[in-house]
């Protein structure tokens, strides 16, 4: 019986967007959601951080997916267990301890994800042939990309959306920076303060919503609904006396947890730092030595002791809460510019003991702030619980309808099968002959060695953007602000990232890997030159600056698919599936390694000697991917495959 032909493009986009959705939602939209849930930073940090063990040691298992059923039926199984995970979590969050059951389902969430992960990579190398592998491994990306987006993106949007038709009338704050306003907001919080009763602000007051203080629902009343910013900045001592005295008065008043009083944070700084070991014996002598020998030599220039300048809205209710009742004011940026920053009071806890006390809000304009600029914030304070849960419950029926799509979308390779004959000693035979069959490839050392070092450059210098990017001038940064940095590698540097890598796939199916692993290598490495260009000269020109980030950007995506490309190449074979599972654990050592120390080199060598070095690193992947032996047929379309037989025999 013929089987029948599956166009990729039914399956691909679905299952990638089916493999990053979840780990966006692990990763991500669970901090926001137990942020706006009011748990604590160290909370949130310590619990969420955990989550990304099971995509660390996922290679362990994957030798199971390869033995155990087909690829395909993990596939619709683990999105079928991702929906329920996502759907018990939405049942769990209006409970009084959310915080515990929503945790065990982002577990069953993360092993689930991490094995869809295994099954998926396995199953395109299954269900499509070499060549096709090429073509579509930029598309493949690509929809991953669009799933991260829309995780961080749209899925927020539509939370926040619930929120905000689920309570009272929304709060807006416009905040207008100019270099006009000359004016330094360092007024302490008592001349903001409400009168007693019914919430009314000394100055100029506006309730937000249509109905008035005294009767009918409950609405926002602010000091000011329009925040004026000046840039000339004021000096740091002074925004730090006048912000802790905010932070006394929001505690006080109970908006914020008590245990984020000043005194708390200050502590700890007082506290003498005891050098270890490591320290005084291995890495600051380590250090002044690269320091001295190879440090760049910047004449010396005071550090500003300014600071963006600070602009404070006081915020009361209008009507008394019922008893017990809490009101949480979740404020955040609308739309605008990123460089006007909300440092305090975006979570703000109203009850009917402090509903007529003044709650106060910071505005601060990025110092380094020359032009006139807008920013429009939101409060929300809706149903939060129910804001959310409706969210995972979108979430849950999206993956039961992937679930069903890949029932039916899914091809049948005749390639993907259940191990035959299993028996609990044979399973633990087969587990150990697997991770012993990866060492034992043709040209394992160096197959290692590349996947450890062919992003021993780019690794080092991903960690390093954005701070280049944002660093003053005088310290050998570009001094970028905030909002300019969005534009440039969030924006720009996306779109060169994700271009590269579509023209990559096309170019590689075309091609082959062996005829365009040296162009993509050397696209990836070369284009790093753009940052000692743009570090050297510290251009103010942020049209040269998106061209260099663009360029950059796009040899890193078109370079990458030679990487990709030649892990799917190395795990061909029986056990392809759990072989590849290994590769992409090397892969993110090979990104953690150099990643760690690459700050620690920065600050001994400054950016211009830094991104040098970054350069000279470059011929580590360079002596790898030489030491490489590919088939060149591999990618290659058939018809150009059995040309070249032709003319050969």
């Amino acid at each position: 019986m013929k089987t029948k032909k599956v166009s990729p493009w039914a399956w691909i986009p679905s299952l990638y967007l089916a493999e990053g959705l979840p780990y966006v939602a692990v990763m991500t939209i669970s901090v926001i959601m137990y942020k706006r849930m009011g748990i604590s930073n160290t909370d949130i940090a310590l619990y969420t951080s955990w989550l990304y063990l099971p995509w660390v040691i996922k290679p362990f298992w994957s030798p199971f997916v390869d033995l155990l059923k087909t690829k395909r039926w993990w596939i619709v199984t683990m999105q079928l267990l991702i929906g329920a995970g996502f759907a018990g979590i939405a049942f769990t969050i209006p409970l009084p301890f959310f915080f515990q059951a929503t945790l065990a389902f982002f577990w069953l969430l993360a092993f689930s994800s991490a094995t869809h992960d295994i099954a998926a990579d396995g199953f395109y190398m299954l269900g499509l042939d070499t060549n096709q592998q090429a073509m579509y491994v930029g598309i493949r990306s690509t929809f991953y990309r669009v799933a991260t987006i829309m995780g961080q993106g749209v899925l927020i949007i539509l939370a926040g959306f619930f929120e905000s038709v689920s309570g009272i009338e929304p709060l807006k704050i416009n905040v207008e920076v100019d270099p006009q306003y000359t004016t330094t907001t360092t007024v302490t919080p008592s001349s903001l303060s409400f009168g007693e009763g019914r919430g009314e602000a000394v100055g100029a007051v506006r309730a937000v919503g249509t109905v008035g203080a005294v009767g009918g629902e409950a609405a926002f009343i602010l000091s000011n609904d329009v925040v004026r910013l000046g840039t000339g900045g004021l000096e740091k001592d002074s925004l730090e006396f006048f912000l802790n005295a905010v932070i006394a008065q929001n505690c006080e008043n109970g908006f914020i947890p008590k245990k984020n009083l000043p005194e708390g944070h200050k502590e700890h700084t007082h506290k003498a730092k005891n050098e270890s070991w490591w320290t005084a014996s291995v890495s600051k002598p380590l250090g002044n030595r690269i320091r001295n020998n190879f440090g760049e030599k910047r004449k010396a220039v005071n550090e500003s002791n300014k600071a963006g300048n600070v602009a404070i809205v006081a915020v009361t209710l209008s009507k008394k809460p019922e008893k017990g009742k809490e009101i949480i004011l979740n404020t955040t940026m609308n739309s605008g510019d990123k460089s006007i920053a909300l440092i305090h009071g975006e979570h703000l806890s109203f009850t009917d003991a402090n509903w007529n006390k003044p709650a106060y809000l910071v505005f601060q304009a990025d110092p380094k702030l020359t032009v006139a600029t807008t920013a429009e914030y939101k409060g929300l304070s809706g149903n939060i619980p129910f804001a959310w849960s409706i969210t995972f419950f979108v979430l849950a029926g999206l993956f039961i309808f992937f679930s069903f799509h890949h029932k039916i979308a899914l091809p049948r390779p005749g390639s993907d099968k259940p191990h035959p004959y299993l028996t609990a000693q044979s399973i633990i035979k087969e587990f150990s002959a697997t991770f012993v069959s990866f060492f034992k490839k043709p040209q394992a050392a160096a197959g290692i060695f590349f996947m450890l070092t062919f992003r021993f450059s780019e690794a080092q210098l991903l960690k390093l953007i954005n701070p280049f990017l944002l660093d003053s001038r005088d310290i050998g940064g570009l001094g970028l602000t905030t909002g300019e940095v969005g534009l440039v590698y969030g924006t720009i540097g996306i779109i060169g990232l994700t271009l590269g890598g579509i023209i990559g796939g096309i170019v590689a199916s075309k091609g082959g890997l062996k005829k365009w692993l040296w162009p993509m290598t050397l696209s990836m490495l070369l284009t790093i030159a753009t940052f000692i260009y743009l570090s050297f000269t510290q251009t103010d020109s942020l049209v040269v600056i998106n061209i260099c980030v663009f360029i950059e950007q796009f040899g890193y995506g078109f370079g990458f698919t030679a990487y990709m490309l030649y892990l799917m190449y190395y795990s061909d074979g029986e056990q392809k599936t759990a072989h590849y599972a290994i590769c992409t654990g090397f892969m993110a050592l090979g990104m953690m390694i150099p990643g760690m120390f690459a700050g620690w080199l920065q600050e001994l060598l400054g950016y211009n000697h830094f991104f040098v070095w970054v350069m000279i690193c470059s011929a580590i992947p360079i002596l790898a991917v030489a030491l490489l032996k590919i088939n060149p047929n591999y990618g290659k379309a058939k018809e150009k495959q059995e040309q070249i037989e032709e003319s050969t025999n």
